[in-house]
């Protein structure tokens, strides 16, 4: 079966990284992009410049599942997610982590199931998700996984710490500090023979992290968790 891999979340930081590194492999690939984005025509002549297919169904239910039944991808990357300070930019409150990580995750894992074509659900979560997570961050993840793990579809629920870099578009210079702080002292840790916790925490880079992505989506493995460790492939 040819592999075809939906993405959303397209024009995320990990999204680019992940459609560029799928097309580099010569694997066909769907980058969804919002109706509407201002950035839609910007995205379009991106992504097409790569040889993807940009779709740009709604976030509603009855669209999104009768684009991934007329899509018929092998592969769903779920790679969206949004953040207090985005909301707050937006002057939007109702862009929650209950509204966006959470529903948003759940009606595309309700529309994969309803297409009928089973495809293998990459769900890119965060370290720190459990049932007890004090954050609401964490419990709309755990919510996410949670809906994911008993709906049916193959499933690779992906666990990483800080996820930035240099070339990262969206300026999150909050997060860049406490990742290299965080990194630093990591460093001080592995030197002194805490290498598993040093692994499990540092930082990967939208590349690093759509590669490891890109990895265990292909893998024969399924309904499985990867954290910092194993989706750093080098």
């Amino acid at each position: 079966m040819t592999t075809k891999a939906f993405v959303a979340g397209a024009t995320g930081y990990t999204g680019q990284n992940v459609v560029q590194q799928l097309r580099e492999q010569g694997i066909e690939c769907v980058a969804h992009v919002r109706p509407t984005s201002s950035r839609l025509d910007e995205w379009t002549q991106k992504f097409e410049a790569l040889g993807a297919v940009v779709n740009s169904a709604d976030w509603e239910l009855d669209a999104m599942t009768a684009a991934l039944k007329d899509l018929a991808p092998t592969h769903v990357f779920f790679l969206i997610g949004t953040t207090r300070a985005r909301a707050k930019r937006n002057n939007d409150p109702d862009e929650t982590y209950m509204s966006v990580d959470y529903a948003l995750a759940s009606m595309m894992i309700k529309a994969c199931v309803a297409s009928g074509h089973n495809p293998k659900f990459i769900y890119l979560s965060s370290l720190g998700v459990t049932e007890s997570a004090p954050s609401a961050y964490l419990k709309a993840r755990f919510l996410a996984e949670s809906e994911l793990v008993v709906s049916g579809l193959p499933y690779i629920i992906a666990r990483p710490s800080f996820i930035t870099g240099e070339d990262r578009d969206e300026d999150r210079p909050m997060e860049r500090i406490g990742s290299a702080v965080a990194d630093g002292a990591l460093g001080v840790l592995g030197a002194l023979g805490m290498t598993t916790t040093r692994d499990r925490y540092q930082s990967l880079s939208g590349a690093e992290l759509a590669e490891g992505l890109i990895h265990w989506a292909l893998a024969d493995d399924t309904n499985i968790e990867v954290d910092t460790v194993r989706l750093r492939l080098v």
